[in-house]
């Protein structure tokens, strides 16, 4: 439209000059010749100035015409941005709609099964009160038959001297018989009562156990929702800011609810805010995953206030948290397991009981070898505390141990074990150089970067003290 205007104005320039030349009328006094040469001479004049202006405006439309396709250019490529991050956006949301929806269908399902659990749970109350009210009938009839045995021997004693008439012997076999058959019936009513109250408290279980499980999905939907809608600004070992007296204390306490695929989940340690943590399930146990290395993505070399908080990614490599690992060892008598790999693909493994005093003492490390197949390079570590690179707690070295092995860990007297080291994606060539890597070193033999290692708690069973 702008260069539509700019030529007519052009046109409109043009035939203005046009008129104004052919509109002069020739002057009486001057001589012909004059006035050709003069006319000739304005006529050039007045086509070079048009040619140059002609230039200025075709010079200005290319130069128009070039921003014009710079900024189609740039419009588009931002338009086309906008539609992948849309598509982006649309499949995730798809996938959201698809677990929301599978997870209503779950609920549905449980609502259903709790309501004709109490349904049976009322006709089996209201079965346990005829029973009862039976029962009574049943213990107030053999009063009375017991009162009546207790005058008949009173007249029997009487009668004990003369000859018991025989209607009266009769009469007693017969009482005799009615009472035998009561008891038999009483006993029986016992044993259906007892069976009715054993299926009752069964039921009751049952019913709380869905109960809470379907309370758990509920928040865990409400969880995962949030964290599906909002993944980029959520921060995985921030504490979640909510109220909720339905989550597990520990995985441990996740599994016994009957929750068997792993994962990541929220769980509330007590005197604590509730937070993430991956909870690895077993056949028989849940295991509160603390420490995963496999490649090389997380910098495990952090300072003292990461080490705390907790850093990485919790389905992938991570640190969960000085402050969160105490809170679990609070709860009770745990047990550390150790699990690494070298690079020829051998797997090994240790566990140790198990103990975290608080931040005041550096989270000073109590553990005792209880079984595994690795050399035991923990037990000379128990009551050290806690170093990184920015605080170093290891006295008995003259040197600083932290810096120099990188990565934190408790360290004694500039100890060869570091699970938390820098990961070397090849066997690490000098001692210098290795000892900055994943370590598990008895101190015997020579130091050797592991390719994984993962660091777990799992609640002390009976088993365990007698290993």
């Amino acid at each position: 439209m702008k260069l539509f205007y700019l030529l007519l104005l052009l046109a409109g320039s043009t035939a203005a000059f046009h008129l104004d030349t052919s509109g002069r009328r020739e002057d009486p006094t001057l001589p012909s010749e004059a006035l050709t040469t003069e006319a000739s001479q304005t006529e050039a004049k007045s086509r070079f100035a048009m040619l140059d202006d002609v230039r200025l405006l075709a010079n200005g439309l290319l130069q128009l015409g070039q921003s014009l396709r710079e900024f189609v250019h740039k419009t588009k490529a931002q338009i086309n941005d906008i539609f992948h991050k849309l598509n982006i956006f649309d499949r995730s949301f798809y996938q959201l709609s698809v677990v929301t929806s599978e997870i209503k269908e779950e609920e549905e399902e449980l609502k259903k099964t709790t309501n004709i659990l109490k349904a049976n749970n009322e006709e089996i109350r209201n079965l346990s009160l005829e029973i009862n009210t039976k029962i009574n009938n049943i213990l107030q009839e053999r009063t009375q038959l017991q009162s009546k045995v207790g005058s008949l021997e009173e007249r029997l004693k009487g009668l004990s001297q003369s000859m018991i008439p025989a209607d009266q012997l009769r009469e007693i076999t017969t009482l005799k018989e009615v009472i035998e058959a009561q008891e038999k019936t009483i006993t029986s009513l016992l044993i259906a009562v007892k069976e009715q109250h054993d299926q009752l408290d069964h039921q009751k279980i049952k019913i709380k156990n869905l109960e809470e499980k379907l309370s758990f999905n509920s928040f865990q939907l409400t969880v995962d929702k949030a964290m599906d809608s909002d993944h980029s600004a959520t921060d995985t070992f921030e504490y979640l800011q909510i109220n909720s007296t339905d989550l597990p204390v520990d995985c441990s306490e996740l599994f016994t609810r009957g929750e068997t695929k792993s994962g990541v989940y929220a769980i509330k340690p007590n005197q604590s805010e509730p937070f993430y943590a991956y909870c690895e399930m077993s056949s028989d146990q849940g295991f509160t995953v603390i420490q995963h290395r496999a490649d090389s993505i997380v910098d495990f070399d952090q300072t003292w206030e990461m080490y705390q908080n907790g850093f990485g990614d919790l389905e992938k490599d991570f640190w969960l948290g000085l402050k969160k690992i105490y809170t679990i060892s609070q709860l009770g008598a745990y047990i550390l397991r150790i699990d690494v790999e070298d690079w020829k693909e051998e797997k090994h493994w240790a566990e140790y009981s198990f103990s975290l005093e608080g931040p005041s003492k550096d989270y000073t490390l109590h553990v005792s070898h209880v079984a595994g197949d690795l050399p035991d390079a923990m037990t000379n570590l128990t009551s050290s505390r806690f170093s990184t690179k920015d605080k170093n707690n290891d006295s008995s070295c003259n040197s600083d141990c932290a810096s120099n092995c990188t990565g934190g860990w408790w360290l004694n007297t500039c100890s060869e074990t570091n699970l938390n080291g820098k990961y070397f994606s090849l066997r690490a060539k000098g001692r210098s150089v290795r000892r900055k890597g994943i370590q598990w070193g008895p101190g015997t033999g020579p130091l050797y970067s592991l390719k994984t290692s993962k660091i777990s708690l799992r609640v002390m069973l009976v088993t365990d003290s007698g290993n």
